[in-house]
C-alpha cells in the first residue's frame, strides 16, 4: 500500500466528495480496480545508498525512507543484495520490489537503491557521480583502506549528491564528463 504522502491530494474546495485539505485521500476510487492505480510521481527518487566491502560488510550506508526502519532490517537487506549481486557482471538488479544499480571497484561494492518505478538511468547517474566524486576525493584509489581513512570526505560527497532522497542534478552534471573531456580522452 502506498504511503499517505504519495496519495494525490485534492485542492481545497474541489467539490463535496473531496477530502479535507491536507488529509489523506482514499487509496482507490470506487470505479478503479485495486492494484491498477498508477503511482503518483514523487521527488524522492533515492531510497538508499550503501557501500559494502568484498565480504559484504557495511562501510557506509544512508537510508532516505522508512522501507527498512531498523538497523537489523537494513543489514539483512544489504546482505541479501550483496549475495545476489556479488557474483554477477551486470550493473542493475531488481530485488524486493526495488531497482538497484551497483558498481564494484577493487574491494568495494557501491549501491544506489530506488523504487521499482524509478528510472534506471537516473539511478545510474547518481551512482556514476558517487563513484567519480569518491575517485576524486580518494585520489583515484577507490578501495576499502582509503575509504576508511577518508570516511568524513565520503559522507560529505554522499550528502552533497543526495539531499534527503532528492538527487541533485547540478552536482550530477558536474561529475559526468563534458563533451570536450570525452574527446580529449579519446585522442
Amino acid at each position: 500500500m502506498q504511503r499517505p504522502e504519495a496519495w494525490p491530494r485534492p485542492h481545497p474546495g474541489e467539490g463535496a466528495a473531496a477530502a479535507p485539505a491536507g488529509g489523506p485521500a482514499p487509496p482507490a476510487r470506487g470505479r478503479e480496480p485495486a492494484g491498477l492505480r498508477l503511482q503518483e510521481p514523487s521527488l524522492y527518487t533515492i531510497k538508499a545508498v550503501f557501500i559494502l566491502d568484498n565480504d559484504g560488510h557495511r562501510l557506509l550506508a544512508k537510508y532516505y525512507d522508512d522501507t527498512f526502519p531498523s538497523m537489523k532490517e537494513q543489514m539483512a537487506f544489504e546482505k541479501n543484495v550483496f549475495n545476489k549481486t556479488s557474483r554477477t557482471d551486470s550493473e542493475i538488479a531488481f530485488f524486493g520490489g526495488m531497482t538497484i544499480v551497483y558498481k564494484s571497484s577493487i574491494d568495494l561494492f557501491l549501491y544506489v537503491v530506488g523504487s521499482s518505478y524509478e528510472n534506471e538511468l537516473m539511478l545510474m547517474s547518481v551512482l556514476t557521480c558517487l563513484f567519480e566524486s569518491l575517485n576524486h576525493v580518494l585520489r583515484k584509489n577507490v578501495e576499502k583502506r582509503w575509504l576508511l581513512e577518508n570516511m568524513d570526505g565520503a559522507f560529505l560527497v554522499l550528502d552533497e549528491i543526495v539531499d534527503g532522497g532528492l538527487d541533485c542534478p547540478h552536482l550530477i552534471s558536474k561529475c559526468l564528463p563534458s563533451d570536450d573531456e570525452v574527446w580529449e580522452n579519446q585522442s
